[in-house]
């Protein structure tokens, strides 16, 4: 298996849109439209990655249409439906103190203010209000459930150490 560069999914291939060769995707980014600032983009499907470099883009609606580099028909843009889209992680803007990118949030345990283990992040969900924590129960944490916890930094999330892979969460084990 080859070994590839740290990478960040930034965005997913949803579908074609009109007939030269043009994709509708759903970014990940925030602000949506920020996934334009990336040129170099690695697609994922089935297990093949496809480098790739967008040549234009736009907002279209709720979602964002792109232009690929030797995409110009639909039929092979519609060979690309589903992928994810990839950039070095390395190319990510630095961000504030303070504030992380999901990626660096997923994998982290969870502990409580008062030391108990509620298992780790699995995944984080976006849900119009604030975005969610979906926390997973590993062999060491209280029990065997999977809890939803809102990501509200200094209200819920009182700490995040990536150097030790914790966070720690003001939240009630029975929730």
């Amino acid at each position: 298996m080859t070994q590839h560069s740290q990478e960040t999914v930034i965005g997913q291939v949803t579908s074609v849109f009109g007939v030269k060769g043009w994709l509708k995707i759903y970014s990940y980014t925030d602000p949506r439209d920020g996934i334009l600032n990336y040129r170099d983009w690695t697609l994922v499907l089935d297990g093949k990655r496809i480098p790739v470099k967008l040549e234009g883009g736009r907002r279209q609606g709720q979602g964002i249409v792109v232009k690929l580099k030797g995409i110009d028909d639909r039929d092979l843009a519609r060979s690309y439906g589903g992928a994810e889209i990839r950039v070095p992680t390395s190319e990510l803007p630095e961000l504030p103190e303070g504030e992380f990118y999901w990626h660096q949030l997923e994998g982290l345990s969870v502990v409580t203010v008062e030391g108990e283990c509620l298992g780790k992040v699995h995944h984080l969900m976006e849900t119009g209000a604030n975005d969610v924590l979906v926390v997973r129960a590993t062999a060491d944490s209280i029990d065997q459930r999977e809890r939803l916890i809102p990501y509200l930094p200094d209200q819920v999330v009182t700490g995040v150490d990536l150097q030790s892979s914790q966070m720690v969460v003001d939240w009630d084990p029975e929730f």
